[in-house]
């Protein structure tokens, strides 16, 4: 049972939710899906366009694979073809292009899983909610998982998910928060210059009198080199959506070098911030939990 959680949810954000088990993780990602509604208080602000991963798909439907996404398409208001090509791209993406026609009970547990994350990436969401979505994933799909998280962030869209690995997505989230209690504390960011997780650097080159484009990806570090390049490093989380972005720039940018960087060490642990509520000042588009309690 959650009470007294005030929450608003940033748009362009991914935002982290920690938590042991049984403390109401699960039950925070149903309300803010709007899959559950809270018992007292209320969930206000615009309705976006809303997909939810849960941590075990029920995959005993009467339909294959590629059926099934293609229905959901349509719900979401795909027409059949584009809700059908949708399907084969992501299925493609996580390597699940050969069970497009598998019946969805007769799929192994990972490949339900990719379904199931395929689903909720079809009609790109305006609010993704994962709920330990990356359990069952082989190590290929859990980062491509990782690529399609931050291409929705880069793209305007919030992002909330909850996973039990504390090295998944790194130094990429803007927002922590954790479950304790009944409430909600927010948990401190690292200390500016601090990067926990892997990293990558990008050596670009813009088009004459070219500027960067506005809002990219993982917010990357900048800095101007002697050659004329400009050094760019940023979670390796966000280097593909931040890749993209350069390259579809227009005109576009030249990139000379990619670098994967070392893993830094994780900081020491610091406290949590004390208001068992917390609210963000920036718009929000998203949903959010008023003041209330919720089963």
């Amino acid at each position: 049972m959650l009470r007294g959680v005030d929450l608003a949810l940033p748009a362009r954000a991914l935002v982290r939710i920690e938590g042991a088990n049984g403390t109401g993780k699960s039950t925070l990602l149903r309300l803010l899906a709007r899959i559950d509604a809270p018992t007292e208080g209320r969930i206000s602000g615009d309705r976006p366009r809303t997909a939810y991963v849960p941590e075990r798909f029920p995959a005993a439907l009467p339909f294959t694979a590629a059926g099934y996404l293609v229905h959901l398409g349509r719900v979401h208001g795909l027409r059949t073809a584009e809700a059908a090509a949708r399907a084969e791209a992501w299925l493609t993406r996580f390597g699940a292009a050969g069970h497009a026609r598998t019946p969805l009970a007769e799929l192994s547990k990972g490949t339900s899983q990719k379904v199931a994350v395929a689903q909720a990436l079809l009609a790109e969401p305006e609010l993704l909610v994962l709920d330990e979505a990356w359990t069952g994933l082989d190590t290929a799909a859990r980062q491509e998982l990782d690529r399609a998280v931050a291409e929705r962030v880069a793209a305007g869209a919030t992002v909330v998910f909850v996973d039990h690995d504390p090295r998944r997505l790194a130094g990429a989230a803007d927002h922590a928060f954790r479950v304790e209690g009944r409430g909600l504390v927010a948990v401190l960011r690292a200390p500016a210059g601090t990067h926990p997780g892997p990293r990558v650097r990008i050596d670009a080159v813009g088009p004459p009198g070219g500027r960067l484009p506005a809002g990219l990806p993982g917010d990357p570090e900048q800095a101007q080199r002697e050659d004329g390049t400009l050094r760019l490093t940023v979670t390796a989380a966000h280097s593909d959506a931040l890749l993209s972005a350069l390259l579809a720039a227009r005109p576009p940018w030249h990139i000379r070098r990619l670098t994967p960087l070392p893993e830094a060490p994780a900081p020491p642990a610091e406290a949590d911030a004390a208001p068992a509520s917390t609210t963000s000042t920036a718009p929000a588009p998203a949903p959010s939990t008023a003041p209330g309690e919720a089963p």
